[in-house]
């Protein structure tokens, strides 16, 4: 296996859905990253061998993602792209899959990533209503028309929700936040619990923006209908945010005994990631400088039920493909889809009887020190197509930072599967 070097990760500014870049179609969420990339190089646009696109929600009117971004990118219409769709590590899949194309030779040059837009997420015509538009396509004569309209009731017009539909697990039947419930009881996790690590998440985040620690990987990003806004940085960072706050809000997955609050869960964001990816003899050719090398991966799968376990069974699995252990990682990155769920990971990481009823290694201790030290996707939010992606952006950047070596990133995934990404800092 060839070394594969991580060149130059970027990502979006990450939006709360519904408010400013509610009119930013998705490719522009990665296209524009890609070229922001492409013209700090000397790499000519007919020799990216690939463009790699995580996105769960495709638009109808852009059904290969991967492809649309390239071409819109300026890259050579010989340049192949697609999509790729594993729920929540979409992105982390996309640069995966670039991982194995030039580990083995395959290619040289690869853009990775994932995008997401929540906010465009449609609302569905239910089955009466798309009925009611077949029989009214159907009908030959005013008359027949007139009787297909007569069938017509107003409870045709309520709508199916997509992203609703969209975070339920088909094997299941849950809700991804009733699988947080789930674990918050099987490993004694309060309120007050989820509550503080969502309030800490939330300083760390409002500490990092104040020391412009985003500026390297931050591209700003032009919004609005007609381009007119400037968006520099994270918009869900709460600097307001307190215990006594969070502590007010009401149990939103199990109305009456639940501890699952949308304060303490990820908000629904739009946003996007991009690496560009090199192999050794691409690193050379084109005098490239990488951040880092990409060690390996790993994805893993367990009981849909207990999906927010996931991270802990993919770092076990990378840890034993790299030969790494994670008292060798410097930071660690577990993205908080929910309090619940990254809490529950750190006691099976530490615990026997956890890591022996699910087949892995005790890994130890996470510290909480050199853990999502930026904060996480509480208070950055999780667009799910590109977020696995942009941990491994943000990790990469830290690493830098603090001129430190190996970082872990990791994701739950819906469904019930795990994902977790190894970085090497090539620049100590």
């Amino acid at each position: 296996m060839k070394p594969v070097y991580l060149c130059s990760g970027v990502r979006t500014p990450q939006v709360k859905s519904g408010t400013d870049t509610k009119d930013v179609d998705a490719p522009y969420l990665g296209h524009y990253l890609i070229r922001h990339l492409m013209d700090q190089t000397e790499i000519p646009s007919d020799q990216v061998d690939e463009v790699i696109v995580g996105n769960t929600g495709t638009p109808a009117k852009y059904p290969n993602i991967g492809r649309v971004i390239a071409l819109e990118a300026g890259l050579h219409k010989q340049t192949s792209g697609y999509s790729v769709h594993r729920n929540c590590a979409s992105g982390m899949e996309a640069v995966s899959q670039g991982f194995v194309k030039i580990a083995s030779g395959r290619s040289d040059i690869i853009f990775a990533g994932g995008v997401e837009n929540m906010s465009q997420m449609p609302l569905i015509y239910n089955e009466d209503m798309t009925e009611f538009f077949i029989q009214m396509m159907k009908a030959k004569t005013p008359a027949d028309k007139l009787k297909v309209v007569s069938t017509f009731r107003f409870p045709h017009l309520t709508p199916v929700i997509a992203i609703e539909q969209g975070l339920t697990d088909p094997f299941c039947g849950l809700n991804m936040g009733a699988t947080a419930e789930k674990l918050a009881r099987e490993f004694g996790l309060s309120r007050l619990d989820q509550d503080e690590f969502a309030n800490k998440s939330h300083a760390k985040a409002i500490a990092a923006m104040k020391a412009g620690k985003w500026n390297d990987e931050i591209v700003p990003l032009l919004a609005g209908k007609n381009l007119e806004k400037l968006i520099t940085e994270d918009i869900g960072p709460r600097d307001n945010s307190t215990i006594e706050r969070l502590g007010k809000l009401k149990p939103y997955f199990e109305k009456k005994t639940g501890t699952v609050t949308v304060g303490n869960a990820c908000p629904i964001t739009d946003g996007g990631s991009m690496w560009l990816m090199a192999s050794e003899e691409a690193v050379k050719k084109y005098n490239l400088k990488p951040m880092a090398r990409m060690v390996d991966f790993h994805f893993h799968g367990l009981e849909p039920e207990r999906m927010g376990l996931g991270p802990v069974m993919a770092m076990d699995g990378v840890f034993k493909r790299s030969g790494l252990k994670l008292s060798d990682m410097d930071l660690v990155e577990i993205n908080e889809a929910f309090a619940a769920q990254v809490m529950s990971c750190m006691q099976v990481a530490k615990e026997k009887k956890y890591a022996d009823k699910w087949g892995i290694d005790v890994l130890g201790e996470i510290n909480p020190d050199i853990l999502n030290v930026n904060g996480g996707a509480i208070a950055l939010g999780h667009p799910v197509g590109s977020t696995g992606s942009r941990l491994i952006v943000t990790i990469a950047h830290e690493l830098k930072r603090r001129k430190q070596k190996y970082g872990v990133a990791s994701l739950c995934i819906g469904g019930g599967q795990g994902g977790a990404v190894i970085v090497e800092n090539l620049e100590l």
